[in-house]
């Protein structure tokens, strides 16, 4: 994956803006950063805590952990071992979470 492959498949969910967050690309719905674009080889996606770990446990070669202080806050993602498939489901799921509902719901 390259990022302007991440950048697309995050930009393709709907409502999905990028806006700049401390000199990276966020990605945001309703005004909350579901991603960041940490650098050219990794995407921070911003799942609960269950989802962080399941992701982890289920792909150690391309997710581990991040965390905010003492909270654990995204998966880590990197691009150069992520499969589409698998940077899309979790993005789809980080949407969610901060758009407060399910993708396809009206």
């Amino acid at each position: 994956m390259t990022p302007d492959q991440a950048r697309q498949l995050a930009l393709a969910l709907p409502g999905a803006v990028e806006q700049d967050h401390h000199g990276r690309p966020s990605f945001r719905v309703g005004g909350k950063i579901f991603a960041t674009l940490w650098d050219v080889e990794h995407m921070n996606v911003m799942l609960d805590e269950g989802g962080i770990l399941t992701a982890v446990e289920a792909n150690p070669e391309a997710c581990e952990e991040i965390y905010w202080g003492k909270r654990l806050a995204a998966v880590r993602v990197d691009l150069g071992q992520a499969h589409a498939s698998l940077l899309k489901g979790l993005l789809e799921d980080a949407w969610e979470v901060k758009a407060g509902r399910p993708l396809g719901a009206d």
